[in-house]
């Protein structure tokens, strides 16, 4: 049977319907970096999925073809992800989504290398007949952090972010979002399919102890 990381890693993508905190590992991920409101029709945000999915299925099937990657084995590809941001707020202005700034990402499994992704982008771009160039290697140390699954519409979720600061803090903690250290996004559920109010996704903001620097 295919690993799953959303079965075997639930407390990263299946936590409970109320905040908690917890330490986040440092993940390798593809990602494609962007602009502008995400719900554009041609925009870059719908791009960049096409990219991370055209790639990620690329390295899922590389055991069929001539490329063996060491230690591979079957696995289900792990849930999109995004990291957001917007210059000049603390925190996500929903109001303002043409002010976003994204890092679009698919988790990998560890044994996939750099070099492992540029044969992906070329063989890709020569399968598809597409640019694949702007898919990266994405190392990122999360850290400490409090999340939340937030069930409902994207626009909703400022009511979850509330709740998850209010509970950090009563846990000794404030949330450290920066240059560095993004809101971010688990998407389970699929938004053309799904009714907006039942749409699931796993809400994550770093935080640091009251007392640290």
């Amino acid at each position: 049977m295919a690993f799953d990381y959303k079965k075997e890693y639930k407390e990263f993508y299946m936590p409970k319907n109320a905040p908690g905190i917890i330490e986040i590992p440092p993940m390798n991920y593809i990602a494609v970096r962007g602009k502008g409101d995400p719900n554009e029709e041609n925009g870059e945000y719908k791009r960049s999925i096409e990219l991370l999915y055209g790639i990620a299925y690329t390295i899922k099937m590389s055991y069929k073809g001539d490329h063996k990657i060491d230690g591979y084995f079957e696995y289900v590809v792990p849930p999109l992800e995004g990291f957001w941001q917007q210059d000049g707020t603390d925190g996500i202005d929903y109001a303002h989504k043409e002010n976003f700034r994204f890092i679009s990402v698919i988790r990998l499994p560890d044994f996939v290398t750099e070099e492992d992704l540029d044969w992906a982008v070329k063989e890709a771009g020569r399968k598809k007949k597409a640019d694949f160039s702007d898919v990266e290697f994405f190392r990122y140390d999360e850290g400490m952090c409090v999340q939340s699954m937030h069930i409902g519409s994207y626009d909703s979720e400022p009511e979850t972010v509330a709740s998850m600061h209010r509970y950090a803090k009563e846990n000794g903690f404030v949330p450290d979002i920066g240059e560095k250290r993004l809101h971010h996004e688990i998407y389970l559920s699929d938004p053309r399919k799904a009714d907006p109010s039942k749409l699931k996704t796993v809400i994550r903001h770093p935080v640091k102890k009251v007392s640290d620097d």
